[in-house]
């Protein structure tokens, strides 16, 4: 998605390793201070302790892995696991300029690690009627999961960098076999790390999402809400 005249600004924030919860109330506040108009569209980068995240669709009754710290969220979709190794993106958009389109915001945000990892000699992509970033459309590299509220944006993708994969064989992540799931360091047969991979992201978001700049205008006028739960899968 080209970033719409006069809007080209973006605010990329790298908060490092996070536990989830904390991640959650500080993504959280930051979708409240964008639809304020308090801060800029911002791509928030991080890496997570291991953590189970659950959707708005549930676990589907499927078991979920002992031993790791289960929370559910409003992001739509079931369960999907973070850990480290893995490069967690959480984009902070304003979709009222930007057409509402929530279709079309998650498809860029698919394009955006697609983008990424082919910078790196992965050819990702696409597979019709499956969310995510795949493989030879067989193995899921990273999972797309995103909440809008008040046409703001938040939760994101979630791309295996180097991320141990037999945790998702302990449940079914996004309802599948986990063993689908396969990472950058996975497909490169090579050690890649996190902080290798953040330039590629960042590279890739200036493209579709525009480059820093000044502060937006404050939001005038009314804009009635919407919440939305685009799944993981």
């Amino acid at each position: 998605m080209s970033p719409p005249d006069g809007e080209l600004v973006t605010e990329i924030v790298d908060w490092g390793t996070r536990e989830y919860t904390s991640a959650l109330a500080g993504m959280r506040e930051l979708r409240a201070a964008r639809r304020r108009g308090a801060i800029p569209d911002t791509l928030v980068l991080v890496e997570h302790p291991p953590v189970v995240t659950v959707g708005v669709q549930g676990d589907d009754g499927e078991s979920l892995p002992d031993g790791i710290p289960v929370v559910r969220v409003e992001r739509g979709g079931k369960g999907t696991y973070h850990g480290p190794g893995q490069l967690v993106g959480y984009p902070i958009v304003d979709l009222e300029p930007r057409g509402r389109d929530v279709r079309r915001f998650v498809r860029d945000v698919e394009g955006l690690v697609i983008e990424a990892v082919r910078s790196r000699g992965v050819d990702a992509g696409r597979v019709a009627e499956r969310r995510g970033v795949w493989v030879e459309g067989e193995r899921k590299i990273a999972s797309i999961g995103v909440a809008v509220e008040a046409w703001v944006t938040f939760h994101g993708f979630a791309l295996n960098v180097a991320t141990d994969l037999g945790a998702f064989r302990s449940f079914h992540p996004c309802g599948m076999d986990g063993s689908v799931m396969t990472s950058v360091a996975a497909e490169l047969g090579e050690p890649v790390t996190v902080e290798e991979m953040k330039p590629a992201i960042v590279e890739a978001w200036e493209r579709l999402f525009g480059t820093r700049a000044a502060p937006p205008p404050a939001r005038t006028g009314s804009i009635g809400p919407s919440d939305t739960a685009v799944p993981v899968s």
